[in-house]
């Protein structure tokens, strides 16, 4: 059985293109068993995807009160997008999404995805042009999240290789680039941290797989880490997007089970 549940939901709280009321009427309408909200965490250094203080006090009055008006209906719980580099929660969430957005540098944060040519322009300007020497510091980065962010998920664990697809600007099959993810890896499945199976780029055009490659879900299946199906949906139409197909990817890799969120808490469903 493949969950109908999706946790990892962004609206216009931060950079979704929904509310959160329609988004839990989307959920309804597509049959769903269960809907997570995980608005951006506010970064004070980068205020244009995240939600404000202001927004975030807003944005749990409103899951909150929707948990109220369609809990007979369905599931709905309130997260967070917790970033690495991001301030301490200062809410109590049903479930947190831990991220790594940017990277450390001699006391400057560098976001990773916003571009390919700021991706390059990063690399050649903090790490020499050595993709893996970025990559290193990126999983190190990783490693920490439990730590950090106090995460139950961690959210699209390679996010650096967003546009590396085809592998155009480094191998992900280098040892120094396997050696740099194993070790975050095995980090977190020493924390017992679920690890998400993200189709956000896929449905946005960036990637044609999703989030963990292959390569590092056949390494999370190897040291028994957990997996959890997540859209990244930042719209009404993507809330399950993928779960099919990526669900078999899973299966492929050695798993033969991933989780999903109930009013139980994580709980296994064979696949």
């Amino acid at each position: 059985m493949i969950p109908r549940c999706n946790l990892h939901t962004h609206t216009t709280y931060c950079d979704g293109n929904a509310s959160a009321r329609e988004m839990v009427q989307a959920a309804l309408a597509q049959g769903m068993t269960g809907l997570g909200f995980s608005g951006h965490s506010f970064t004070s250094f980068d205020d244009s995807y995240c939600m404000s203080r202001e927004a975030t006090a807003a944005y749990v009055a409103e899951i909150r009160s929707l948990q109220m008006e369609y809990g007979d209906q369905l599931p709905i719980y309130l997260g967070i997008e917790q970033d690495y580099c991001a301030e301490a929660p200062e809410y109590t969430y049903d479930f947190i999404l831990g991220a790594v957005h940017y990277v450390e540098k001699e006391g400057r944060f560098w976001d990773v995805d916003w571009s390919e040519a700021r991706f390059r322009m990063v690399v050649e300007q903090c790490f020499g042009g050595d993709f893996f020497a970025y990559a290193k510091a990126y999983y190190e980065q990783v490693a920490q999240l439990k730590q950090r962010t106090g995460c139950h998920i961690a959210a699209h664990l390679d996010l650096l290789t967003k546009f590396n697809e085809g592998e155009t600007l480094f191998s992900e099959e280098d040892k120094r680039y396997r050696d740099a993810a194993f070790s975050a890896i095995a980090a977190l499945c020493e924390e017992e941290v679920l690890f998400e199976l993200n189709t956000g780029a896929i449905s946005r055009g960036y990637r044609s797989v999703p989030y963990p490659s292959a390569m590092l879900l056949r390494e999370i299946c190897r040291l028994g880490g957990r997996v959890i199906l997540g859209s990244d949906s930042h719209a009404t139409d993507t809330l399950l997007f993928g779960f099919q197909e990526t669900a078999l990817l899973a299966k492929s890799c050695g798993f033969r089970s991933v989780v999903m969120l109930t009013k139980k808490g994580f709980t296994e469903v064979g696949l």
